[in-house]
């Protein structure tokens, strides 16, 4: 559309008859009439929607025919009110599940108007079969976020039960490594979202998260661990224009500046909006204070909105991000100098058009890309141990369409998806550490770093040198302190998937049924094709207030496509066992999955909801990724199968007089079993096991819980209490392991020998082992250890986030100015996320930051 012509419509649009009720992707449209009981039209009442649980309020004013209108309304469960003077408050509950319009009329009597909305019980319940947790930007928009730069990934940590938060942004939802969709305003984005893989969606654009960690619907597929079902702001309905330009700055020096502007009508409206971020501890870092660790990134999104008939929604979501950051060094690694950069754009039209009051088609293409660079050092000998380089494309393009109809109990929803994945990847690798893969060591057992012992063959012959057990042959030809050269890689590949889901929704007086199959076909590296069953069932006991759930779902998981045709090409334990032998590259396969989940929801009047469900998965072929050392390059693997299981719990006190908390919390059981294909550098000992071991995914319990007070004037206060009992550190097994690790790393994790730290200059090399401990890492007692009973774990952490702000300061009516301050692990609580981690690396949480920010608002 040109611009002319869209400015044209949008000064129009205010005059433009009718009421749009056509809405696109996860969201619906809440309207109706304000009335007096013989009929006539209360004009200028106020109508006040909202959602007590995720914090969804918003405000209307009927028109001259009392009509009033909610666009862009997630689906869920809402109350209703309207007011106004003369008469006494109406009310009514609204249940959007589709793309059409959900009517609410409301009848007002003459009498005196209530001042607070009533919440009753069912207000606050969830009767759906589906599982889900909603949070509304009202709420999210004061929730210290830990991740400023991989901000929609802290939100969903921060509220959703039964998952473990890891470095850089990544999270295990339910046992499984960032198993999860993000569907942004409908588009299904399975790919990954971290600082380290694709940039993130802004907090700045989004208006409400859904996050279904129950059984995903028959729509979704790939990756469904967890569903993000994100709404992004609308400028629908702002006749005013209304946006906010804010600037935050605080510890490490960051910097966020943002500006979100929207406006538009019934029939037109656009929302823009513009930020950036600039951090001197962008990523985790293996070290507590960081070095070499500067970052920044910037975002700039638009969503245009045009209704040209009541029956027809034209929506256009475009995207554009770049970041830009340093490798976190660790202090043996004082002159490297590694960098990286990703640079995305998303573009996505969707057209929505009402058959009928009962049925309606939507459709929407879609074409999104990031680019991840990784950058040497200027002199590659800089680099240490290994040198690291990649150029990797993933482009993506999609197709999906919908029909849904609702009669009598049935909503009926059939559509299908075609995706499109476009790979190209260049990576290079080479050893510059002589004592890296040394293949002998002397007397004392350090490594041989003469250049001209370049096999195992030497060692012994002449001298008093012994094979390095940790040798690994297939690196030799990669080693540039002994002759070596870089491995180069350099592929292209497409990867065709398309998919078709039917599934019903049957609301029957109490009892609510979710029936659905999907069939996948995938053609990549592999192939192969899955049909799969879907079912979910809720029943609403009304007299206790209870809500009883159960689920079945089977589900087809493709191999994560970044680096895949790195990882699918080096074979089996990756280029140290394969190099010369590439007969043996096993492609990674597809997986499939069955899922069972039981739980329930209670509601103790309206005070307290507790939601809670236990889910268990087997897989049959898992993924996860390897990383190369502490390198944000992650490599997709696969083990031959899982079994997960756990239980996520969430309390939730909706707002009472100002008052909100909840707490989401999670414990999972997470074993694999070998052997595993895939991944560049692996050197995990099960590579060739069928044994079964916990993954760094399990975690035995974690919380997070929020409590929020907003004063009437304007202040309000926020405080978050998290606690994790720690994930596997698989290195850590022994006492003789430890004292094995260089003096760096035994730094990292304070080890100690009674009361002598191992320092940088002053390693621990040997001491009994009841006298050898780490506050940060808890090592299994002499002969205790067990890769599943029992294995090394990262120690315990509980931490504090706190927010105080003030919104309108100066008590304007039109510009008003917001005043916060945010702080996270506010007791300085030294931890770390992972150590020695192959799937991870290691990673410190971050020290106390402090930032305050200052928003002018119109």
């Amino acid at each position: 559309m040109r611009m002319g012509r869209f400015a044209f419509m949008l000064a129009l649009s205010p005059a433009l008859a009718g009421v749009s009720v056509v809405a696109q992707g996860n969201t619906g449209t809440v309207t109706g009439t304000v009335a007096d009981t013989t009929g006539a039209a209360v004009p200028n009442a106020t109508v006040i929607i909202t959602n007590p649980v995720s914090g969804l309020r918003r405000t209307a004013t009927s028109d001259g025919a009392g009509h009033y209108t909610f666009p862009n309304m997630p689906f869920n469960r809402y109350h209703v009110e309207a007011s106004a003077p003369g008469f006494a408050s109406a009310s009514g509950d609204a249940q959007v599940r589709t793309g059409s319009a959900t009517t609410v009329d409301l009848k007002m009597t003459v009498g005196a108007a209530s001042q607070e909305i009533t919440v009753e019980a069912e207000d606050v319940l969830n009767t759906s079969a589906q599982q889900a947790n909603t949070i509304d930007r009202d709420l999210f928009s004061k929730l210290p976020l830990v991740s400023t730069s991989s901000p929609l990934s802290s939100l969903v940590t921060l509220s959703t039960p039964g998952i473990a938060s890891d470095s850089n942004g990544l999270f295990h939802p339910l046992g499984e490594h960032a198993d999860t969709t993000f569907a942004i305003d409908g588009q299904p984005i399975s790919d990954q979202q971290s600082r380290v893989f694709g940039n993130q969606p802004s907090p700045n654009i989004i208006q409400s998260v859904n996050v279904i960690n129950g059984i995903a619907p028959a729509e979704y597929g790939d990756k469904t661990s967890l569903v993000v079902e994100t709404t992004t702001r609308s400028g629908l309905g702002q006749l005013k224009p209304t946006g906010t330009i804010s600037l935050g700055y605080g510890t490490f020096g960051t910097f966020s500046p943002a500006i979100a502007f929207g406006m538009g009508g019934a029939k037109v409206g656009d929302f823009f909006s513009v930020d950036g971020f600039r951090s001197g501890r962008y990523l985790d870092s293996p070290e507590l204070r960081p070095l070499h660790d500067v970052g920044n990134n910037q975002n700039i999104f638009n969503r245009a909105d045009w209704h040209p008939t009541d029956k027809d929604a034209l929506q256009l979501n475009t995207t554009f991000s770049r970041s830009w950051f340093q490798q976190p060094n660790q202090y043996d690694q004082p002159t490297q100098d590694q960098r990286g950069k990703i640079i995305s754009f998303n573009i996505a039209p969707s057209w929505t058009h009402t058959i009928n009051a009962t049925s309606l088609f939507s459709m929407s293409p879609y074409l999104r890309q990031d680019n991840f660079h990784y950058y040497p050092s200027h002199d590659i000998l800089d680099d240490s141990p290994v040198t690291l380089s990649q150029s990797r494309r993933l482009q993506n393009v999609g197709f999906k369409a919908n029909y849904t109809v609702t009669k009598g109990i049935h909503t009926i929803k059939a559509g299908a998806t075609i995706y499109h994945t476009f790979l190209s990847e260049g990576f290079g690798l080479g050893v510059t550490s002589a004592a890296f893969n040394a293949p002998c060591n002397d007397a004392d057992g350090n490594a041989v770093t003469d250049p001209a012992v370049t096999s195992q063959t030497q060692c012994g012959v002449g001298n008093a040198y012994v094979a390095n057990d940790g040798y690994a042959a297939g690196l030799a030809p990669y080693d540039l302190t002994r002759g070596g050269a870089l491995y180069r890689f350099h592929g292209r590949t497409d990867i065709k998937q398309e998919a078709a889901y039917v599934e019903d929704n049957i609301t029957w007086h109490n009892l609510n049924l979710q029936l659905g199959a999907r069939a996948d076909n995938y053609n990549g590296l592999s192939r192969r094709s899955l049909v799969q069953p879907r079912l979910g069932v809720s029943y609403h006991l009304v007299s206790t207030g209870t809500v009883f759930r159960f689920g079945y779902g089977m589900f087809f998981l493709t191999p994560y496509n970044e680096n895949l045709l790195v990882s699918s090409s080096t074979g089996v334990g990756g280029l140290q066992s394969t190099a010369a032998d590439p007969l043996t590259a096993v492609p990674l396969k597809p997986a499939a999955r069955n899922q069972f989940n039981a739980g329930f929801e209670q509601a103790f009047s309206h005070f307290v909801v507790v939601n809670a469900e236990y889910f268990w998965k087997y897989t049959d072929r898992d993924f996860d990724f390897d990383v190369v050392l502490n390198s944000p390059l992650a490599f997709p693997i696969q083990w031959a199968k899982s079994k997960i299981d756990g239980l996520g719990v969430k309390v939730s006190i909706p707002n009472y007089r100002g008052f909100s908390a909840y707490s989401a919390i999670g414990h999972t059981r997470s074993r694999f079993f070998g052997p595993e294909v895939g991944g560049v550098l692996s050197n995990d000992p099960t590579i060739n096991s069928s044994s079964v071991f916990r993954i760094d995914h399990d975690q035995a319990f974690q919380q997070s819980s929020n409590f929020q007070y907003q004063f009437k004037h304007g202040p309000y206060a926020g405080l978050t209490w998290r606690y994790e009992s720690g994930m596997v550190a698989g290195a850590a097994t022994d006492a003789a392991a430890v004292l094995g690790f260089t003096p760096d790393q035994q730094a990292q994790m304070q080890l100690q020998c009674g009361n002598v730290k191992a320092t940088l200059a002053a390693p621990i090399t040997s001491c009994a082992a009841n006298l050898l401990s780490s506050p940060l890492i808890k090592i299994p007692a002499p002969g205790t250890e067990n890769d599943d009973k029992n294995p090394p774990r990262v120690a315990p952490r509980t931490l504090f986030d706190a927010q105080l702000g003030w919104d309108n300061v100066l008590h304007k009516d039109r510009y008003k100015t917001n005043v916060s301050i945010v702080g996270t692990n506010l007791t300085n609580k030294v931890a770390l996320y992972n150590f020695l981690s192959t799937f991870s690396g290691t990673h410190f949480v971050s020290p106390r930051t402090v930032t305050g920010q200052i928003a002018l608002t119109f």
